[in-house]
């Protein structure tokens, strides 16, 4: 029986993907993919799971998890996307959001807003007061020498 990460290997294979590429089809970091392919055997996190097989939903969940099975549920593999090919058409109707401007436009109704009114705002002043010091004194220098003594001097005042 072959591992989750045997499992995962195999899917990138069948893709024709880098672990790079496979992350970002599934929509997870690299590392998280790294973590799972690497020497540790980090087994992945159930969210992972769901996004693999929300991306390649031809992939058996029970293969999947247990590796019990076939890799494939028999519908049509979940064509990778090669570089220059799109899912979807850029301009295609969406489903969820159809494009019914006519139906709506008799439905709605403008309303005028309030004009804004203008406040001033408050200008905030501030002062910097720079105050000089008294010039400091040197009272003492010590050197310290490797064999542990050291000599003090004092200016002469």
């Amino acid at each position: 029986m072959s591992s989750i990460k045997d499992r995962f290997k195999m899917i990138m294979e069948r893709e024709k993907l880098t672990a790079g590429a496979f992350a970002e089809s599934i929509g997870v970091a690299q590392a998280t993919i790294s973590h799972i392919l690497g020497p540790r055997n980090k087994y992945p996190s159930t969210e992972v799971i769901l996004r693999l097989h929300q991306r390649y939903n031809d992939i058996n969940l029970e293969w999947l998890l247990t590796g019990k099975g076939e890799m494939c549920n028999g519908t049509e593999p979940t064509a990778s996307i090669e570089e220059g090919q799109f899912d979807y058409p850029l301009f295609a109707e969406n489903a969820e959001n159809p494009s019914n401007a006519t139906e709506h436009s008799e439905k709605r109704k403008e309303m005028t807003l309030e004009m804004a009114v203008n406040t001033p705002k408050e200008v905030v002043k501030q002062e910097i007061i720079y105050k000089e010091r008294p010039p400091r004194k040197i009272t003492e220098i010590r050197i310290f020498f490797d064999d542990n003594t050291y000599e003090t001097f004092k200016p002469e005042k």
